[in-house]
């Protein structure tokens, strides 16, 4: 058996996988973010460590006496996370989350210098782990000052399990301290942003041994060791490696509380400008690129909160038959925009309202909208060189058809679902943990899910939702004047 534990920003879930890779069992446990003052994200890391003794009671639970066969554990998690950590490994503040949006002056300020471009092979955006540590600096030097190691939040997670310090080269790519095409820290890049190469912990692959379970959480967990521990892999990474998608040619889109328009690559080709992001993914000498934007169902649920209805019967308003663009265009940027925009302060809007506009209408404009943005995101990946033919469509917003085909008519590529079953970022965990207990060749374990069915771009719609796309990349300049703070 093999456990993979993906800690995500408001629950963290376990995942039960035999050898086979049939999933045995399921089990999360949520916890809560703190929102101190405006722009703020921060968690506890205690509350992680909490979750995960809990989900892991409830999968022994579940799993019965074939828990006892456990014999490797992956990790995945939220990226960009800051976890402060003294010379006695105590944790010196809350960790400060990747949509912390504090450190945008500090962000500005080192993307502003070429060599973290250069060799990072990604913008600084202010959710990433330097500007936040630039912040704590300048505004909280006497934790600063006690500072020994800055782990990454499920590094965090793993150094509980272990007591060993590292990450793995994913992760590590989004913290503005790595040298992407290298995998290495960058000691340029952290010298300039005010760090020491050991205040990072140890580099591995994703699929590499980082450790074995430590006899306290072997006690604690009823288990009888070695029982190997994986590096692991940053969220999208993990999920990568959950849906087979680690090389080129091969993609998925997610309509999570984000959304991810993600292309595995087998080679190094940033283009930072775009604002795409190119990480290291969680095998070796591969890489992936991804396009993000930071409203996705998150935008269906505003919505739903502003109408008073649930998503679900938000969603049940659009049918699931294809209709003709709405004339009501939706601009999903309510907490900024990364791809292609890098920007913070732009917000959204409905245009071309109308008296007669309801609930129906303005729920397909938002998914229209929320397929355009997407669509920005695969112009910026083919720019890069990405090729992309079909992709996966994952996440919960792939549960309605209506959705599902917009977004394959408005990138005018199919969109293949796979067979109801745990995908992502979790069984990617796991598939991790079994591949550095065992050495089983990647290929052999990251395998693409058997698929369901696929949904086709409509031809007869094709032309209508790209001249709508037009419309629609048109509105961001004309927009940009009238957001950000009032004078």
């Amino acid at each position: 058996m093999y456990l993979g534990l993906d800690l995500g920003t408001s629950g963290l879930r376990a995942v039960l996988m035999a050898a086979n890779g049939t999933v045995c069992a399921v089990a999360e446990q949520g916890y809560d973010v703190a929102h101190p003052f405006a722009g703020w994200s921060e968690q506890d890391p205690a509350s992680w460590l909490r979750a995960c003794g809990a989900a892991v009671d409830e999968l022994r639970a579940e799993a019965g006496a074939s828990w006892a066969a456990l014999k490797g554990v992956g990790l995945s998690g939220q990226m960009h996370g800051a976890v402060l950590l003294d010379a006695h490994g105590e944790v010196l503040r809350p960790c400060i989350l990747w949509n912390d949006t504090r450190a945008a002056k500090e962000a500005a300020a080192l993307d502003a210098d070429p060599d973290f471009r250069a060799l990072s092979g990604n913008i600084v955006f202010p959710g990433f782990t330097a500007p936040k540590l630039a912040w704590v600096a300048k505004h909280e030097p006497y934790i600063f000052s006690k500072l020994a190691k800055v782990l990454l939040p499920k590094d965090y997670l793993r150094f509980w399990l272990t007591g060993e310090l590292a990450t793995d080269m994913s992760d590590a790519a989004g913290t503005s301290w790595l040298d992407v095409g290298k995998r290495a820290w960058s000691e340029t890049l952290l010298t300039k942003s005010g760090m020491r190469l050991d205040q990072m912990p140890p580099l591995l692959e994703g699929s590499a041994q980082a450790g074995n379970l430590s006899a306290a959480r072997l006690g604690e967990w009823g288990l009888n060791g070695p029982i190997t521990v994986a590096a692991g892999g940053a969220d999208n990474a993990a999920a990568a490696c959950g849906t087979g998608c680690v090389s080129e040619g091969q993609g998925f889109v997610s309509l999570g509380t984000s959304g991810v328009l993600l292309a595995a690559r087998n080679a190094y080709a940033p283009a930072p400008e775009t604002a795409v992001h190119t990480f290291c993914h969680a095998l070796p000498n591969r890489w992936y690129q991804m396009g993000v934007i930071l409203s996705a169902t998150d935008a269906l649920n505003w919505l739903s909160h502003t109408c008073g209805q649930t998503p679900e019967a938000l969603s049940a308003l659009t049918g699931a038959a294809l209709t003709a663009p709405s004339s009501v265009t939706f601009l999903p940027y309510l907490s900024g925009e990364r791809t292609p925009h890098n920007d913070a302060t732009i917000r959204g809007a409905f245009i071309g309202l109308d008296i007669a506009t309801d609930q129906a209408e303005l729920t397909r404009a938002l998914m229209q909208g929320v397929a355009f943005a997407l669509r920005d995101s695969l112009e910026a990946l083919r720019s890069t060189g990405a090729n992309l033919e079909r992709l996966l469509a994952i996440g919960g917003g792939a549960q309605s058809e209506y959705w599902l085909k917009v977004l394959a008519t408005v990138l005018n590529l199919p969109l293949d679902l796979p067979r109801t079953g745990e995908l992502g970022a979790a069984l990617g965990a796991a598939r991790l943990g079994l591949i550095a207990a065992t050495g089983a060749a990647p290929e052999a374990i990251i395998t693409p899910p058997n698929i369901a069915r696929s949904i086709m771009p409509d031809p007869a719609f094709t032309a209508a939702y790209e001249a709508a796309y037009q419309r629609y990349r048109a509105l961001y300049p004309a927009l940009k004047p009238f957001s950000g703070a009032m004078p």
